[in-house]
């Protein structure tokens, strides 16, 4: 019987070998493609948990739990929204180089792995938003905003730029990666956003700039280190293939860029402030990212580093500048890192790129055609996001009432709180606003009264 099954199992291994032809070099090829692009995805997809840690540790412990929700609802969303109307919008046949108008849930469209990678590209750009508008914008706004950006302003932004037939991309606009595409995208949406809501509460008081510190920098230095491993899928899966000399080029340019930005904001800090500040230190390795993700395709190694060492310091000048001068409020330094450092990181192209930047004998015309792009973005998502939020605005506020923001939104809009409450409400003094200590206290006594009963 043994000897039976043996038998029967060569001879069955006999006719597969003969039906099933041995795979060629090029369906080898394919499927070496195949993989490298989704294991890209997979980072790309991982950096959402660095982004919701980084979110939360720079933040209040009571809005925690906010932070969270509005994570998983964006990636969530996004992937959705992207499926029936931004892909389409973004990669379909182009109407005036201006915008897509085809292939609708995806009808037509044979490479879906495409389209999970470029997937979590447009959930990317909209988390952006989620760190600056922390601790005071409703659950409900926030997510009408993510349906704003991935069902038409990113996608529109994506048609421009990376769509063969998309006016920047004729222009000759390059941004291998999304410096621009991605990030300055989510950024300006970020700012157009906080110019609506406000900052929080007890932040600035007359002249004075009152420090709103995050409740636990250790989860966002993990998140930070999150991010950059998720960043090597984003640069490097951006070739699309796994190309043996440029994959390489790519990871390099962005693991160099990174480290020589974590080195300058954290040497410019210390000359700066007399001390090494490990929260700007942390973002500046974000800058980094963002710096060279636009031309870690066609920028050289050492080309790399001077683009790092200047996205650190960049950094923590955008930050004090949005902060301290112009009093816009940004808990997490979202803006300054995706939005100015991405504009840095587009325009370095224009400076660095071996082939025609104006460094390496290539003239100013590029980094004339990288501006023009910078500000044709920055003028449709500012002026879409604007017209936007303000027609919501007619109908109903987009931010919390002055308790919610004082108890915090984990138990505003979850009823719930991610750490225990009594610990966590009112535990600074960048909230001088007597005239709600009562409710907080109300607030605070909830679960040892539940504990008695």
């Amino acid at each position: 019987m043994i000897k039976k099954s043996i038998l029967l199992f060569i001879i069955f291994l006999s006719i597969a070998s003969t039906v099933n032809a041995a795979p060629t070099s090029e369906s080898l090829q394919l499927s070496v493609n195949l993989v490298w692009v989704m294991v890209a995805a997979f980072l790309v997809f991982f950096m959402h948990a660095g982004f919701a840690m980084v979110e939360t540790g720079f933040s209040r412990a009571k809005n925690s739990l906010n932070i969270l929700m509005k994570n998983f609802i964006t990636i969530s969303v996004s992937a959705i929204l992207f499926y029936i109307l931004g892909y389409s919008l973004m990669f379909g046949t182009s109407l005036g180089s201006i915008i897509g108008f085809d292939g609708f849930l995806l009808s037509g469209v044979e490479d879906i792995s495409f389209f999970v990678f470029q997937a979590m590209f447009v959930a990317t750009c909209a988390t952006i938003i989620s760190g600056a508008v922390a601790e005071r914008m409703k659950l409900s706004s926030y997510v009408l905003i993510v349906v704003a950006m991935t069902a038409v302003i990113y996608p529109v932004v994506g048609h421009w730029i990376w769509q063969g037939d998309g006016w920047l991309t004729a222009l000759g606009f390059s941004d291998f990666a999304g410096s621009t595409v991605v990030h300055l995208t989510g950024a300006v949406g970020a700012l157009t956003a906080v110019l609506f809501l406000g900052p929080r509460l007890g932040k600035y008081k007359g002249k004075k700039v009152n420090v709103i510190p995050g409740h636990n920098i250790p989860i966002g230095a993990l998140g930070v280190f999150i991010l950059w491993l998720g960043w090597f899928g984003f640069n490097g899966g951006s070739t699309l293939a796994a190309d043996p000399e440029l994959v390489p080029m790519v990871i390099g340019t962005t693991l160099l860029s990174t480290s020589a930005a974590l080195v300058s904001s954290a040497l410019y800090t210390k000359l700066r402030f007399k001390r090494v500040d490990a929260s700007l230190s942390l973002n500046g390795v974000l800058a980094g990212l963002v710096g060279i993700t636009a031309g870690c395709a066609e920028i050289s190694l050492g080309g790399a580093i001077l683009v790092g060492l200047v996205s650190g310091i960049v950094l923590v000048e955008g930050i004090r500048l949005l902060d301290t001068k112009l009093r816009i409020d940004d808990p997490v330094g979202a803006i300054t890192v995706h939005g100015i450092c991405g504009i840095w990181g587009t325009l370095a192209v224009g400076l660095f790129s071996t082939s025609n930047g104006l460094f390496y004998g290539g003239g100013i015309s590029q980094l004339v055609i990288q501006l023009i792009g910078v500000l044709a973005v920055v003028a449709w998502t500012m002026g879409t996001m604007g017209a936007f939020l303000y027609i919501i605005t007619r109908f109903s506020s987009v931010r919390v009432s002055e308790e919610e923001e004082i108890a915090g939104l984990d138990f505003a809009e979850h009823g719930s709180n991610a750490y225990e409450l009594k610990e966590v409400i009112l535990t600074d003094e960048s909230e001088p606003i007597s005239g709600k200590l009562a409710f907080a206290d109300r607030l605070n006594n909830l679960s040892s009264a539940e504990e008695k009963g």
